[in-house]
């Protein structure tokens, strides 16, 4: 078996060297045909969007061949295995690699935050309307303008401010796609759907797999294994993601004390908290919001 290499954003912003970026945050770059073609396999370690405005690509995510055509929207994100990618001759299109902080940091909201990670897992390319097209090739031509301001020192502001308004924009035409898929779903994709809506309402107070599994009717063992399957994720760690991301909100956005926050969360104290949070984001809840408090 060949051996499945990460991909980073840096190393990716090294290949691409004449693009536009902030740090190690975000990159964007307008010139498909100098994309460099990985050998081996790749597992993404950051968010990858690209919007194809003519010519084709082809490649292979997680086993599955994708295509890739004039208006299609491609977007993989992190964990995913991506190989055997080819482009047409004509290929043309646009692109942007974005951090998992910083898209974390960006979304407001942690329905928000995974609905597209979810739905990109099943949908890793889309078909746009022409006018999704002209939207979105605005929001890249804008967003590369102002990540190119580097005097301006609002600049990660502003685009932070722009992604946010895209990803929003994103979350209808996936609205658009689901409502109109009636299509039916495997038992797995099922239980993997209830699951997250389970998360999405419970999280802040219930973290035990097994009360989920419970409330499923279904063996915590049998979950782990159909939510693994799904998502290439575990549910702890899926649980983790809602976890962290609403602590990275509450300790950016809120006045309340870490204490407050940790009694707010379920946790059994703030120290508990702060070892959670430290082990997931990497730094302590005070450290967190000094360097991110609005």
């Amino acid at each position: 078996m060949e051996k499945i290499i990460d991909s980073s954003l840096s190393v990716a912003k090294e290949e691409l060297s004449s693009t536009d970026f902030i740090k190690d945050d975000i990159l964007l770059f307008d010139d498909m045909r100098k994309t460099p073609i990985p050998v081996g396999p790749r597992r993404m370690t950051f968010i990858f969007v690209a919007l194809c405005t003519a010519g084709s690509t082809r490649y292979t995510i997680d086993g599955r061949e994708m295509e890739v055509k004039k208006n299609d929207l491609m977007f993989v994100s992190e964990r995913h295995v991506v190989e055997n990618l080819s482009m047409s001759d004509d290929i043309q299109g646009i692109s942007m690699v974005m951090s998992m902080n910083f898209y974390y940091e960006t979304v407001r909201n942690v329905g928000g935050m995974l609905s597209m990670l979810i739905f990109a897992k099943d949908h890793p390319v889309v078909s746009l309307t022409d006018r999704e097209t002209r939207v979105f090739t605005g929001y890249f031509r804008l967003l590369k303008a102002k990540t190119a301001e580097t005097e301006n020192p609002f600049r990660r502001n502003v685009v932070q401010a722009l992604v946010l308004a895209m990803f929003y924009d994103l979350c209808g035409v996936t609205s658009r796609l689901q409502t109109g898929s009636d299509g039916p779903k495997l038992r797995a994709e099922v239980i993997f759907s209830t699951f997250i809506k389970l998360v999405e309402a419970n999280f802040c107070r219930e973290r035990r797999v097994a009360w989920y599994a419970e409330k499923m009717c279904i063996t915590p063992k049998y979950l782990a294994e159909t939510v693994r399957q799904v998502s290439k994720s575990t549910p702890n760690e899926w649980i983790d993601k809602y976890v962290t991301f609403e602590l990275r909100l509450r300790l950016k956005n809120s006045t309340k004390s870490i204490k407050e926050i940790a009694a707010d969360m379920n946790f059994p104290n703030q120290s508990f908290l702060g070892k959670y949070f430290k082990e997931h984001v990497g730094q302590s809840p005070s450290a967190y919001r000094r360097t991110h408090a609005m």
